[in-house]
């Protein structure tokens, strides 16, 4: 079997994209980008090509550049290049370069794509690929997932060359005479990944010789077992982790955690989504009795120890909102709250909490609603001098996700007149000598 049936037969195997799917192809112009292209255009299948000119080589990129749009040119088939200054991109970034050129083409293909009504981005990563990026993960130590290797198709991305072998792809070049150019950067071991390449791999075939193909096999077999365990942790995540829909926190119970606790790796996988550490994960359940109060941190998420339960926080800055009320308003929302204002001479005490009746006349429009901070302070109803709201807080076992969605109605000095749906401030309350009242109804 010649390589062209074995890519259809590969791409029909793993269902890569349908015969009428528009494709980006992303051509490097190295030999392997360079026969994926020829063995879509063999194929008939539609396809434009897409080039990055990282700015990186000098005259080697644009060499790169040239081949790939007389490629093009000559079959036929729409060429889009995109340049980038990738160097001053990782700076301003604090990344590698190798990182900020990952970046810079990714989120390029994905609008070439979109803006071109392509279905897929096809990249060219063969089997050696699939195996430096194994190797290079438990070097790492990228846990259970990264055993898995690179997917034939994630999402948008699909990789029809996976099935071959980088000699496999060399001599089908050479046979079919396909133009190409060599990065030479790809030869320099000062990138973990050609180290992995150029210098352990061939001691693995020194060892054994059939390494390439015993290593694929084992990954086929960290891949099923991986998948055992998703099967096995998904029902219980969705078990035990409850996500609010309005506030998009995430609720668990500690006392339905605890088995897990003596498994790190299990625990590990059931908060995966949330991209927290192992060691933090240990962290959590060695101060796990007298824990409460801490928040752990990964890069997308904050884990608060409260007293019954876990709470998960996605992270990013708090966007501060406040709303004016006027004294001919009638209505208000804020995050989800909703008042109503009304204006009456009505003194009735009422005792339910999302209600308030204020004093009128000691009110100084326009008033806000906004969220706590640092600082505030207030004299709550019922109880004599002032006191700390966040310490009002603490008293009422309100957690530090919580305390920043409640409401605090202020007027237009900055006094708290209320803490929605807690605790009116003394110095607003209604008296016999009030005259004209403003009633807020918290729904």
């Amino acid at each position: 079997m010649n390589v062209l049936e074995r890519f259809h037969r590969y791409v029909s195997q793993n269902r890569l994209f349908g015969p009428d799917d528009k494709i980006v192809l992303a051509v490097s112009g190295g030999k392997d980008s360079m026969l994926m292209a020829r063995l879509f255009l063999e194929s008939n299948y539609p396809v434009i090509i897409a080039h990055c000119n990282f700015s990186l080589r000098g005259e080697e990129s644009d060499l790169d550049q040239q081949l790939v749009e007389a490629f093009g040119e000559k079959y036929g088939i729409p060429v889009f290049v995109k340049r980038f200054d990738t160097q001053a991109y990782a700076e301003e970034n604090k990344i590698s370069i190798q990182m900020a050129a990952r970046e810079l083409r990714y989120q390029w293909f994905e609008e070439l794509r979109i803006a071109q009504g392509c279905a897929y981005i096809s990249v060219a990563q063969h089997r050696n690929d699939h195996i430096e990026t194994v190797l290079l993960n438990m070097i790492r130590g990228t846990g259970l997932a990264g055993l898995q290797g690179i997917q034939p198709k994630r999402e948008r991305i699909i990789r029809p060359l996976l099935f071959l072998l980088a000699a496999e792809i060399a001599e089908a070049v050479r046979l079919l005479q396909i133009p190409y150019r060599d990065d030479q950067s790809n030869f320099s071991v000062k990138y973990a990944r050609n180290k992995i390449r150029l210098n352990i791999v061939p001691l693995m075939e020194e060892i054994n010789p059939e390494f390439v193909q015993s290593f694929t096999s084992s990954i086929d077999k960290f891949a099923g077992a991986y998948q055992l365990l998703q099967d096995f942790v998904h029902p219980v995540r969705q078990s035990l982790f409850k996500e609010n829909k309005v506030t998009t926190e995430v609720l668990i119970e500690k006392k339905s955690l605890e088995p897990y606790l003596t498994n790190t790796a299990l625990l590990y996988e059931l908060f995966q989504p949330y991209h927290f550490q192992k060691n933090v994960l240990e962290d959590l359940v060695a101060t796990w009795e007298n824990g409460t109060g801490r928040i752990f941190e990964s890069y997308t998420h904050r884990l608060l120890v409260d007293r019954t339960h876990l709470i998960l926080h996605p992270t990013g800055p708090e966007v501060e909102a406040k709303v004016c009320i006027e004294e001919s308003d009638e209505q208000a929302e804020w995050k989800g709250f909703r008042f109503n204002i009304e204006k009456s001479s009505s003194a009735d005490i009422v005792k339910e909490k999302h209600i308030a009746k204020i004093d009128w006349d000691k009110l100084q429009f326009p008033l806000q609603i906004r969220s706590w901070q640092e600082g505030d302070i207030f004299y709550p109803l019922g109880m004599e001098g002032k006191k700390k709201v966040s310490d009002y807080f603490i008293q009422q076992k309100i957690n530090s996700f919580a305390k920043a969605r409640i409401p605090i109605l202020v007027d237009g000095t900055g006094e708290i007149i209320w803490i929605v749906n807690y605790r009116l401030d003394n110095r607003f309350k209604i008296t016999n000598n009030t005259k004209k009242v403003f009633t807020l109804v918290c729904e």
